[in-house]
């Protein structure tokens, strides 16, 4: 039974791809891969571009600049899980300096350091960089291979008594072909159509240059026989496994330990080969050696110790590092960082460190300044599928909308709101303002995306009213929104008072915003009765006609003809501002449409007009809102009337808006308490 059950979990193992990922050639069969495909033999920068690019992107403008997205960054090989929103720009900034060192136009001699504040996705940027090199270096577009020495028995004393030893620092195997000789041997290859010239810079590394060295002395300088020692195989990055892929996080500084970087003598070797200063009695396992050929990621790279930071500056500038008691040994790989505000401000302030700040290319990673690209951040991890209770509409936005006033500056000029630059920036449209306005006012801001609330504090806001027992089944934003105004009072990041009382002048603007929007759903759901708009429309069209054509009326009740309706009439138009002295020109434009309609064969309809159309739900709702008695919702006495009315515009609310019960009752006992105030006011 036992062996049945493992034959089914086998057949879930592709035999064929292991094979692949596991080829072995020799030295030969390599030469003819990298004539096949050159790419195999690319830079670290110049993999790292190629596999953002591999995900393709998408060209838009904004702000009349066009703006390129990469689908990359959206993470879609794990379905969004790490995707990164809202940071197009920045992004493509990254990408930029990618592509210049892919290049070899310079930053390739340059630690590309991520700059930003607290929870602005740097970490995240750098982890999507890594995970994907290591799955690109799975496809076929993206391998790249490696070697290690075979040795019969008679030459096993060279590597320890052992059959086989790999290269320490996964070294292209092009390098084993001497650099005097590699121009003529990579032209007498034939490569052509390669997006990119073949160049292998550097030596070996200290250990395979002594076994190599060891075995032109034994074969009397027969390079050919020396490589028939060499065996090719395939290289897999995998940061678990520590290869292709480094992370170094500094810790204590008086713990800290610049072999971390560079490696260690390794003293149980030193008995064997009987040196403290043979390569092969030497670890090549600090960070910079794992992540040859791959990328290195330098977690809070500013509090590094300065004893890391010369071999930090020979990465950089002469991709060299420098291993105890051996020679300066050559490196390929990308250097990425990423620090906060304080500590780039203390760089700068660092007259030690004006080194690295010469040899430093500074991508600004800010908070999101759009709107709803905030709110993609949120429903990635609250959402129906991962979250048991309800979140009521509106939840989610009025969080990041306060997220995102709080690190917008206060605009310049004067009849302009924070609100309503927030709007600007999500592309709405506001009058008197254009695309050139909207650039106009982020050049005229100093920090703005660099201060302001982290999305972690949202997060954290959000979960604590998830699992809050304020109410049953939901959460709506005013949970929300008393989280995040009971939890400022404590936030460690909040330096004074002056800023801890405008964030909280910012939730009284989101509440209000809320009032409004919540205030027109219900205004829509209760005059959303088509038969009641339709009744409504052809009486006032009636009406109307009579009015322009001088007639009179009948009406249905009593069969007498009587005048039009001034005060039906007065009393629609008014809802759309339409004064008293252009009611007349009104009135013959809704006539004229009618007319141009019915040449065309159609008939006019209430929603024939957007403006007519919003005149009679606003009438509608005025008076839809005297008979179901709103107000009565906040005292205990309902009738059943009343209550069955209430009922159809509650569940208007959870079938056009997304309410569930529990929120659509708490929503309609909101808007009731206001009108209940006497706060009439219509959006």
């Amino acid at each position: 039974m036992s062996a049945e059950l493992i034959e089914k979990i086998s057949k879930f193992h592709d035999i064929d791809e292991y094979r692949e990922l596991n080829w072995e050639g020799t030295f030969q069969e390599y030469l003819e891969v990298v004539k096949e495909d050159p790419n195999v033999a690319r830079t670290a920068y110049q993999r790292v571009y190629d596999m953002i690019l591999s995900y393709g992107k998408e060209e838009y403008m904004d702000n009349k600049k066009k703006i390129t997205s990469y689908n990359f960054f959206s993470d879609p090989k794990n379905n969004g899980k790490d995707a990164i929103f809202g940071l197009d720009i920045p992004l493509m900034r990254l990408v930029n300096v990618f592509k210049s060192a892919a290049n070899e136009y310079g930053t390739e001699k340059r630690i590309t350091l991520l700059h930003g504040p607290v929870g602005s996705s740097k970490s995240t940027i750098a982890r999507l960089i890594k995970q994907g090199l290591e799955e690109y270096s799975r496809t076929d577009e993206g391998r790249l291979y490696t070697f290690y020495w075979k040795m019969p028995e008679d030459l096993q004393h060279l590597t320890g008594g052992s059959e086989t030893l790999a290269d320490p620092m996964n070294e292209d195997p092009l390098k084993l072909i001497p650099q005097e000789w590699r121009p003529k041997a990579i032209e007498a290859l034939g490569i052509e159509n390669s997006r990119y010239d073949v160049k292998v810079r550097g030596d070996l590394n200290p250990a395979s240059r002594y076994i190599y060295n060891e075995l032109m002395k034994h074969y009397d300088g027969k390079w050919e026989k020396v490589m028939d020692h060499i065996v090719v195989r395939r290289l897999l990055f995998s940061e678990k496994d520590r290869v292709g892929i480094g992370t170094f996080q500094p810790k204590d500084e008086k713990n800290q330990d610049s072999t971390e970087l560079t490696g260690d003598i390794n003293y149980r070797k030193i008995a064997i080969y009987g040196s403290d200063s043979d390569p092969r009695a030497f670890n090549f396992d600090g960070e910079f050696c794992v992540a040859n050929r791959g990328v290195i990621e330098f977690v809070e790279i500013l509090k590094l110790d300065v004893a890391f930071l010369y071999d930090l500056l020979g990465a950089t500038q002469e991709r060299k590092i420098k291993p105890k008691k051996f020679p300066q040994t050559d490196i390929d790989e990308v250097i990425l960082g990423h620090t906060n505000e304080p500590e780039y401000r203390k760089l700068l302030g660092n007259e030690y460190m004006e080194a690295l700040r010469d040899r430093t290319v500074k991508i600004d990673i800010p908070y999101i300044t759009k709107y709803t690209e905030e709110v993609k951040v949120y429903t990635k991890d609250f959402n129906s599928r991962s979250v048991k209770k309800h979140i009521a509409p509106h939840t989610i936005e009025m969080a990041a909308m306060w997220a995102v006033l709080t690190r917008l500056e206060d605009p310049k000029k004067h009849d302009l709101t924070l609100l309503q630059k927030l709007k600007l920036y999500d592309g709405r449209t506001i009058t008197g303002y254009t695309q050139d306005s909207v650039k106009e006012l982020r050049k005229e801001t100093e920090r703005e995306g660099l201060l302001g609330i982290s999305p972690r504090y949202i997060q954290d806001k959000i979960s604590n009213a998830l699992v809050s027992d304020k109410t049953d089944s939901s959460i709506n934003p005013f949970i929300v929104l008393n989280e995040i105004e009971g939890g400022l009072k404590n936030h460690s990041l909040i330096n004074n008072e002056d800023e801890r009382n405008r964030y909280k002048e910012l939730l009284s603007v989101v509440k209000q915003e809320y009032e409004d929007i919540v205030k027109n759903e219900v205004q829509h759901a209760i005059s959303a009765d088509e038969d009641a708009i339709a009744k409504l429309c052809a009486n006032y069209i009636d009406n109307v006609k009579a009015y322009t054509q001088k007639e009179r009326v009948k009406n249905k009740y009593t069969g007498q003809y009587e005048e039009p309706d001034e005060r039906l009439m007065r009393s629609i138009e008014e809802k759309i501002d339409i004064p008293d002295s252009r009611k007349d020109d009104y009135r013959r434009s809704i006539m004229n449409s009618i007319g141009a309609f019915a040449i065309e064969g159609k008939q006019f309809t209430y929603d024939s007009n957007e403006r007519l159309r919003k005149a009679l739900e606003l009438k509608l709702f005025e008076d839809q809102k005297d008979t179901i008695k709103l107000t009565s919702l906040v005292s205990n006495v309902i009738d059943r009337d009343t209550q069955e009315r209430i009922d159809i515009v509650k569940q208007r609310m959870i079938r056009n808006y997304g309410y569930n019960e529990e929120s659509a009752t708490d929503v309609l006992n909101f808007v009731a308490s206001i009108f209940a105030r006497g706060d009439t006011k219509q959006d």
